[in-house]
């Protein structure tokens, strides 16, 4: 029998809903009635930062409605759950997404869902509209501040 999770078009290896892709300008459309994306973040929500054996996550709080974001394409209000980071062996190329076939370094994952149809993350995870992920193409450039503070914390999380 076929699994339950692979019976869905949003599943199905070479689906509508697939990762990586490729962000073709030439084919971009704009929407002139898409609403602003509001992002609310309250930093003492931050918890934890974990190795999970290949990345690393920061984990926060997502009991109550405290970070969050809403409008732009989204129906509902979504929780941010965690952030990581995608980047490659070498400078030139380690996102998980491109543009116009072009990789960038470093590639940031924001990861949230939607608190208003779900009980928790595990069970929107399943669902279609139940994450939000924010992905932002990172380059090589001046040392910042606030993402230094996070590469000096890194060494803690050495082991899985």
């Amino acid at each position: 029998a076929v699994h339950p999770l692979w019976q869905s078009p949003l599943t199905i290896p070479g689906g509508t809903r697939q990762s990586p892709i490729n962000i073709q300008w030439r084919d971009s459309v704009y929407d002139p009635f898409l609403k602003p994306l509001k992002i609310s973040y309250d930093p003492t929500t931050c918890l934890h930062i974990w190795n999970n054996g290949y990345s690393f996550l920061v984990e926060f709080d997502d009991s109550a409605d405290r970070s969050t974001i809403v409008g732009g394409p989204l129906e509902n209000q979504y929780r941010l759950k965690q952030f990581h980071f995608h980047w490659g062996a070498i400078n030139d190329w380690g996102s998980e997404h491109t543009v116009d076939s072009k990789f960038y370094p470093a590639e940031l994952h924001l990861v949230h869902w939607n608190a208003v149809e779900y009980q928790n993350f595990e069970e929107a995870v399943m669902e279609g509209n139940g994450l939000a992920v924010i992905g932002v193409f990172l380059k090589l450039g001046a040392r910042h501040e606030g993402l230094q503070t996070l590469v000096d914390a890194l060494p803690a999380v050495r082991h899985k």
